[in-house]
């Protein structure tokens, strides 16, 4: 297999990549969920290795979290205890073992979007 996964977060709101937002994946199957990475967006948004890689790559359903309340709170786009969005779920699958999966996150306030990209 030489299938594998990345990912990164765009602020659409502000024009600019999102810094510092966690990320958790999880393997998920039936009602059980493990984890088996976690990692932050750097400066560029974007994870600094795939978030799955080559050899740890294999097919089946998958769940991204990303942890987008302190970077919303910390750029002043949301405020008070309870933020609208603070973690955002996006769940996928993957079937082809020899493919390059991309997940990115487009984020603002009191919206996301998500897509497979390239």
């Amino acid at each position: 297999m030489s299938g594998y996964l990345t990912t990164h977060v765009l602020d659409t709101a502000r024009g600019v990549p999102a810094e510092g937002i966690k990320i958790a994946l999880y393997r998920v199957s039936g009602n059980s969920h493990r984890k088996i990475a976690e990692t932050v967006t750097n400066d560029d948004g974007r994870t600094d290795s795939p978030i799955l890689p080559v050899g740890d790559f294999t097919t089946g359903t998958y769940e991204l979290i990303f942890f987008c309340g302190d970077y919303l709170e910390a750029t002043g786009q949301a405020t008070g205890e309870t933020k609208f969005l603070s973690e955002i779920p996006i769940r996928f699958g993957m079937d082809d073992a020899d493919a390059h999966y991309h997940v990115p996150l487009l984020l603002s306030p009191f919206g996301y979007s998500t897509y497979r990209g390239s």
